[in-house]
């Protein structure tokens, strides 16, 4: 009472003014009702952290940024990552220093392994994900999915943005018939040395292709599905090393040095260095051929045995400066016409996490493909998708090769 009756006097400016020193800022707007998010967004600066390594992401990124500015009044700053680690380590730094409501990074584009960090270390805001206006759009009760990152459960903390799984493409020129299978993979270098490789782990294509021969080496994956335990793993992980042992030497450039991405591992099709890569784009090679960045001759294709697949993710770290706006923009991200535009091949060509039956016919025609490329995968070839194993096997597996094989 005596507080208040205080409040209520000359000195009721600067008693306001410490309570909410005390108590933090208080929210302008509520989840359930999208109305009042919208409101607070409009005039807020959204800096979003994604991965820069790729021409086609960053364009798309751009157009988002137009349509955000023109439809929610919302700025859209792209902080162009190498690695996403480097946006989890700061929000882990911020948070050290104490700073809980004015991080500089406002929505991630994260992976499982980032998000088990981040998740673990208390540095994401929500659950928010599911209250999103079109996450309805994504039926995830007929697509869990996308409610799961690398066998963790995302409980609200992340929204789907896109799909991906891995894709190999060759050139028809080239390679009569391509390998079906990893242990094949390894008798087909042997026959044309130089002619493959894989990016440097701790790339994120390099380290897919780690777990990718993994899943197509061991007996038994099901050890792959849960946390890894450091007494097994030297044994799990065994034939991987064997594998590679026996690959390096006849990889291009003898295993010795590495692309150091996807892009560059494209750019060494496109020069004719190599008969063969891979991709977790599957409609990269056809956008590829269209741009003319690959020859035409280029055919996509899975392993017999299915490819590693996943859903990718945007999360918000818990101390976002700008959280509505980055709740208009992962809602932007989900809407038709984004993911419309991010599936087409003249662009990204990043596959949707939308239902098409949850859909009208009018937003349904957007993704019709406009023609054939011969560059494209068949119909129903992405059937087969081999789940993420735990995201502390990727860690372990990174740390293993580096070991092995960074010094070279």
């Amino acid at each position: 009472m005596r507080l208040r009756a205080l409040c209520d006097g000359w000195l009721g400016r600067l008693c306001i003014a410490t309570l909410l020193a005390i108590s933090g800022p208080a929210m302008a707007y509520q989840l359930d009702d999208w109305q009042s998010v919208l409101a607070e967004a409009r005039g807020q600066h959204v800096y979003f952290n994604a991965w820069g390594g790729d021409p086609a992401i960053n364009g798309y990124i751009d157009w988002v940024a137009e349509r955000m500015a023109a439809e929610h009044g919302v700025t859209l700053t792209h902080v162009k990552l190498g690695d996403t680690a480097e946006a989890v380590s700061r929000v882990l730094a911020e948070k050290a220093a104490g700073n809980t409501d004015d991080g500089a990074i406002d929505l991630i584009w994260i992976n499982g392994e980032n998000f088990a960090a981040m998740k673990e270390n208390a540095l994401l805001y929500g659950p928010w994900a599911e209250r999103l206006p079109r996450f309805a759009l994504t039926r995830p009760e007929a697509n869990p999915e996308v409610r799961e990152d690398f066998t963790l459960p995302t409980e609200g903390l992340e929204a789907p943005w896109g799909k991906a799984q891995l894709t190999f493409y060759y050139d028809s020129a080239r390679v009569d018939e391509p390998p079906r299978s990893i242990p094949a993979l390894l008798d087909w270098a042997r026959t044309h040395p130089g002619r493959f490789t894989y990016p440097l782990v701790p790339d994120f294509l390099g380290s897919s292709f780690l777990k990718q021969a993994l899943l197509g080496l061991v007996d038994d994956r099901e050890p792959l599905y849960h946390p890894v335990d450091d007494a097994d793993f030297a044994a799990i992980s065994a034939p991987l090393w064997q594998y590679l042992d026996a690959l390096h030497p006849y990889l291009w450039r003898e295993g010795e040095h590495f692309p150091t991405s996807g892009a560059a591992l494209r750019q060494l099709m496109g020069d004719g260095e190599l008969s063969l890569a891979f991709t977790f784009t599957p409609s990269e090679p056809a956008v590829a051929v269209a741009n003319y960045q690959l020859p035409p001759t280029t055919r996509s294709y899975v392993l017999d045995g299915g490819t590693l697949g996943n859903v990718h993710f945007v999360a918000i770290p818990f101390n976002a400066s700008h959280k509505a706006g980055a709740l208009v923009l992962a809602n932007f991200l989900l809407s038709p016409e984004a993911q419309a535009r991010k599936r087409d091949p003249d662009g990204w060509g990043d596959a949707s996490v939308l239902a098409m039956e949850a859909l009208s016919e009018h937003q349904r025609a957007a993704f019709e493909d406009a023609g054939d490329n011969p560059a494209s995968l068949p119909a129903g070839a992405l059937g087969n998708t081999l789940a993420e194993p735990h995201p502390s096997w990727m860690e372990r597996l990174e740390r293993a090769w580096q070991a092995r094989y960074g010094a070279q």
